[in-house]
């Protein structure tokens, strides 16, 4: 079960595409059973929530959350911000969509497991998001490289 909540006015967003990329991450994960929520949100709101429930006040571009995680079932939310989406998009030279496309993909990786908190783990979970948005003729803007964090500026090509 998939459930998205476009709660912002940015840009008008393809359900259908956010849906295929979590699906598509939940199968390459071999997770047969998940109850995901996708928020699609602002600044303002995102802030919010990195502030309360992991002390970071300062927006963000998404947010994960297992809330139940077994080897027969995933429960679990993804908050992304289509506002940082629309913001940063020029900045690497691909529509907003796609940039949104990037942080559910990245944020449902991590329910599924992928952590970015080593260069070991960065490089995998870049990998994984690779191809994921490979699958929609998408190729991400960033050398994958075990020092990069979140795709910043120098990191990604044009």
């Amino acid at each position: 079960m998939l459930d998205i909540a476009d709660e912002q006015s940015f840009f008008t967003v393809d359900r259908e595409r956010i849906r295929l990329a979590v699906e598509q991450v939940l199968q390459d994960a071999r997770i047969e059973q998940a109850e995901i929520s996708i928020a699609l949100v602002g600044d303002r709101a995102i802030q919010e929530l990195n502030r309360r429930y992991l002390g970071h006040d300062c927006a963000t571009d998404v947010l994960s959350f297992v809330l139940e995680r077994s080897a027969e079932h995933l429960d679990g939310q993804v908050v992304a911000s289509t506002e940082t989406a629309r913001n940063e998009s020029a900045r690497y030279g691909w529509s907003p969509e796609d940039e949104l496309l990037l942080y559910v993909i990245h944020g449902a990786l991590h329910l599924v497991g992928y952590d970015d908190t080593t260069p070991e783990l960065r490089v995998a979970m870049r990998e994984r998001e690779k191809a994921a948005l490979g699958s929609f003729g998408l190729e991400p803007h960033w050398e994958l490289s075990p020092a990069s964090d979140h795709p910043k500026p120098e990191d990604r090509t044009s």
